[in-house]
């Protein structure tokens, strides 16, 4: 992959500066845009070709949630990981059901956020702790929806949640004790069986869908 094309979105001046002097030095991250607005952003995508956009979700009159609307409208390209400082749980699933690859909260490690990026970049999901609790808790409130979580096998369900926890294949594979490649040969049965193509896409069906099992570690 070359250079990382960037968007930035945040109507706090001072922070979204100081992001941006942050992205600015890796080599491999050009900033195409820094905006206070939602609207002043998407009049950037309108001209510009994006591979990350950087989202705030709080706006003066206005929230991320429109930002993930009118880009869904407009079939504009790019992943959007929120980059905010607190979101209800309610809030967190909605944004990641209506498209977006992730949630990353400010207290968190600038060292993280390069990371987030190259992640949701290549295609990943950026889910943290906080987030895979809320996701968890919701899972088990809907319990009684099981349909689609049958259509999963004990293998395929804990792949699926080292995907939610954010794991790479090498990753995954180390955890469960199995090689690579049959990690890449499970990752592709849960993208033929969901219809999706990337960690991202896979994160939001399972979310619409429900089908985020959590089988015990030993049924491996």
């Amino acid at each position: 992959m070359g250079q990382i094309r960037i968007l930035l979105i945040d109507d706090h001046n001072l922070f979204r500066e100081s992001l941006r002097r942050l992205l600015e030095a890796e080599p491999d991250f050009q900033i195409i845009g820094s905006c206070a607005s939602i609207s002043e952003a998407l009049t950037v995508l309108d001209r510009e070709q994006v591979d990350i956009v950087l989202l705030d979700y709080e706006f003066v009159g206005e929230n991320g949630s429109l930002f993930l609307e009118e880009t869904r409208r407009r079939n504009l390209h790019g992943q959007v990981l929120m980059v905010t400082a607190a979101l209800r749980d309610d809030v967190t699933l909605d944004l990641l059901r209506n498209g977006a690859a992730g949630i990353f909260f400010k207290h968190s490690p600038p060292a993280q956020l390069i990371e987030a990026i190259h992640r949701v970049a290549g295609g990943q999901a950026w889910l943290d702790a906080r987030t895979i609790q809320t996701i968890v808790a919701t899972a088990g409130a809907k319990k009684e929806d099981k349909k689609a979580a049958h259509t999963l096998n004990v293998r395929e369900r804990t792949v699926l949640k080292a995907v939610f926890e954010g794991l790479s294949n090498r990753d995954i594979a180390a955890k469960l004790d199995t090689t690579e490649g049959a990690v890449k040969a499970i990752m592709q049965q849960l993208f033929d069986k969901t219809g999706v193509r990337s960690r991202s896409q896979l994160v939001r069906i399972a979310l619409e869908r429900n089908i985020q099992d959590w089988p015990p570690e030993t049924d491996w």
